[in-house]
């Protein structure tokens, strides 16, 4: 089921929570809504699901015009972050309930067969009796998600579902429900504010700002080719160095980088800590080591440029370097953006 949004639009007493967003979401794809708080990507999973009407725009749902279809007309799955199982069920009755309440009507067995057909899918056999609070909360997600699934939804809409697990959990539900989503090929639009948590699952991700698109693209095109200095520093670290632009270049100390498309002027150099070394001799960026930070899979350090720039970059676990060295910060890519 394809979904296509049309210049919409949601006011909250005077204030506009999103504004004329148009968003294509292809059939049997699955697209992450990630932004900051505020940036209005829960409103936009919200209309879609009817929970919410637009002031203005469109929704539809394949050709069909759904942006005033009740929401129990829509066909939608909805999955939220606190699972909003019935306690005073077992797991079973928990994803057998939507059917039950359905206007398809479906006999006894029929709903049975489903439901262990569901508990298989997401893992959970032998666990049918069991209530809501006797399971993880990992558990009790994949029963959220077996629930939204039990009434063949045209669509999928996940709101923050794994952001009341730990990492770990989180990491291992994530692979999960790629498989899934594989496997049943629903169309999937997914709300999160964790980064990785997009860019490992989607599709295509959609970034938000102040209730506007301000790009999107697969999780290589708005890691590889940020669009602006909020993509920059809102996909991951980020360090950002003041530098000049003339001639289509960007300069700082004695090094300079290409910057295609940027007026001359004042400018800031956005680089990830990888993107940066270290190096005893020049050229570069003179600076010096504040604090070295050893961790599992690398050592993190801390710089201090002569401008008093904070930056932060990784080199080699066996590399030997010192809190109080001085030297010079090397570049192997950068963005820049006029300021």
């Amino acid at each position: 089921m394809k979904i296509r949004l049309e210049n919409v639009v949601k006011t909250f007493e005077n204030f506009r929570a999103v504004k004329d967003v148009s968003l294509d979401i292809e059939s049997g794809e699955l697209v992450a809504l990630l932004g900051p708080s505020g940036s209005g990507k829960t409103t936009i999973l919200r209309m879609v699901a009817g929970l919410e009407y637009a002031d203005g725009g469109h929704i539809h749902f394949g050709d069909q015009d759904a942006t005033d279809i009740p929401v129990r007309d829509r066909g939608v799955g909805f999955v939220f972050q606190h699972y909003a199982l019935f306690p005073h069920m077992t797991v079973a009755n928990n994803i057998a309930f939507g059917m039950k309440v359905s206007k398809v009507k479906r006999d006894r067995a029929a709903i049975e067969a489903r439901v262990t057909d569901l508990l298989r899918l997401v893992r959970l056999e032998g666990l049918g009796d069991r209530f809501p609070a006797q399971i993880s909360g990992g558990q009790r997600q994949r029963v959220a998600l077996a629930r939204a699934l039990a009434v063949d939804p045209k669509v999928l809409l996940l709101d923050e579902p794994f952001g009341a697990l730990d990492a770990n959990v989180r990491r291992d539900l994530r692979r999960w429900l790629r498989e899934i989503h594989s496997e049943l090929g629903i169309t999937t639009l997914f709300v999160t504010h964790d980064q990785e948590e997009a860019l490992d699952l989607a599709d295509r991700v959609v970034i938000l700002k102040d209730g506007q698109i301000v790009q999107q693209g697969t999780p290589q095109e708005v890691c590889r080719d940020p669009q602006s200095a909020f993509v920059m520093k809102f996909l991951g670290d980020a360090n950002v160095i003041a530098a000049e632009v003339r001639d289509g270049r960007a300069h700082v100390g004695d090094i300079s980088v290409e910057a295609p498309g940027v007026v001359d002027g004042k400018a800031e150099l956005y680089a990830r800590p990888a993107d940066l070394d270290w190096s005893a001799e020049g050229p570069g960026i003179a600076a010096t080591i504040s604090r070295v930070l050893d961790r599992p899979d690398g050592r993190r350090v801390l710089a201090v440029t002569a401008a008093g720039e904070q930056l932060e970059f990784n080199v080699e676990p066996e590399r030997v370097v010192t809190a109080g060295e001085g030297g010079f910060v090397t570049l192997r890519r950068a963005k820049v953006f006029a300021v």
